[in-house]
């Protein structure tokens, strides 16, 4: 079993950044993937970005690449989302989710646990 705590969110401006934290209870932090997902009301959850378990390969939407970086300390059981050059577009609830085995990354339905999420809001 793995909780999951999300912190960081906020209000920016666009352009502007923010730092999302994922902080995991247990002690097999290491053995998971880790993701980052988003949520706008009356939408599906989508994938933003994902760090392997194995090796640190990292995944990322195409809306996000080049602007936000994943990252994990596994000493720390944290995984992180360095948001960078924020647009209103990037406004949602994001969810930190950890996975032992799937075959996707980007597939929600892959990942066994999740955050309760944290807000992001990026104004005009």
């Amino acid at each position: 079993q793995v909780q999951l705590v999300e912190s960081g969110g906020g209000l920016v401006q666009a352009g502007g950044s923010l730092r999302l934290s994922c902080a995991a209870s247990g002690r097999t932090f290491s053995s998971y993937g880790m993701g980052w997902f988003r949520q706008t009301p009356g939408k599906e959850r989508e994938f933003v970005a994902a760090i392997a378990r194995i090796g640190g390969g990292t995944y990322y939407a195409d809306a996000v690449k080049g602007r936000f970086t994943i990252s994990r300390d596994n000493a720390k059981n944290t995984v992180y989302l360095q948001m960078n050059n924020l647009k209103p577009e990037d406004t949602a609830v994001y969810y930190c989710a950890a996975r032992l085995y799937g075959s996707s990354y980007y597939s929600a339905a892959t990942y066994d646990y999740w955050g309760q999420g944290t807000q992001v809001t990026v104004s005009s």
